[in-house]
């Protein structure tokens, strides 16, 4: 009887076990993915993907369905260590046209002891060179954090941790993403070219293959030709109150890196509209 009981509980723990991560498949059901992507599940059954760069490929994944407006969330842990050269992304896309749309979070990889950069751009139309820049106050490799991007008719919102680090608003004159349907993607990659110290740093392959693992995939999100998912309400309309605009401002005062609208070398002929209507 003992061994039939623990026979019991072994096989009931093993069915829970499996619910809970067939449950938090978000991986398997919502993404398609390329090059090498591993998976497993964290103690609370929480699924992990793990995105592989080597000399041979990058990876990873990109949604099946696309969307227009939404929320979007996901748990990342960077890579440790000199991970200069390296890119990762979470970011939404139309395509790769020369009149796409594009809102990007891309973490620019450091040598050991530098910060990494957190890299946030704006594509309407193919138009893009929008791009602040900060550097992450904490160690993305050590432990997860918690990047946002909210997108809605009137701004889009970029979150880390809860915090709010910048708004990008709508002027109805100017171009905004707000009628190309996007895909969302997670990527790493060889940035060598552009990504740390504008290029002078390239990879060290030494290191590789470098890792960095996603969890807590979330998106509340109106789907291209179908129903808005749940929880609708709360970022339609979503817009900064006087204490997020203070967050906006603390993080561009204490850790902003480079911000487009300060760049009149790279504008001759003038900056962008919207940096005079902030």
């Amino acid at each position: 009887m003992a061994r039939r009981s623990q026979a019991l509980l072994a096989s009931s723990l093993a069915l829970v076990m499996a619910a809970v991560a067939s449950a938090d498949s978000w991986l398997n059901e919502k993404f398609n993915t390329d090059g090498t992507v591993r998976t497993n599940y964290d103690a609370s059954g929480q699924q992990v993907a793990m995105l592989n760069l080597d000399r041979s490929s990058g990876a990873g994944f990109n949604s099946k369905e696309q969307y227009l407006y939404g929320e979007f969330s996901i748990q990342m842990k960077l890579i440790p260590g000199n991970s200069a050269g390296t890119v990762s992304c979470f970011y939404l896309s139309s395509g790769d046209g020369d009149w796409h749309d594009e809102i990007d979070m891309e973490f620019m990889g450091n040598s050991s002891g530098q910060p990494v950069v957190l890299n946030t751009n704006v594509w309407a139309n193919g138009d893009g060179k929008k791009e602040h820049q900060f550097d992450l106050w904490f160690d993305p490799a050590a432990d997860y954090h918690t990047y946002t991007i909210i997108w809605n008719p009137t701004n889009i919102i970029f979150k880390v941790d809860g915090n709010v680090i910048r708004c990008f608003k709508r002027y109805a004159d100017l171009p905004y993403p707000s009628a190309k349907p996007m895909t969302l993607h997670a990527t790493l990659w060889d940035g060598s070219y552009w990504a740390t110290e504008k290029g002078k740093v390239p990879i060290d392959w030494s290191s590789a293959p470098f890792v960095v693992s996603y969890r807590s995939y979330s998106a509340n999100a109106c789907v291209s030709g179908g129903a808005c998912h749940a929880g609708r309400d709360g970022w339609m309309s979503r817009q900064l109150d006087s204490d997020e605009w203070g967050t906006v401002r603390w993080a561009e005062r204490n850790y902003m890196r480079y911000n487009y609208c300060q760049d009149g070398w790279r504008f001759p002929q003038g900056l962008p509209a919207e940096c005079s209507r902030h």
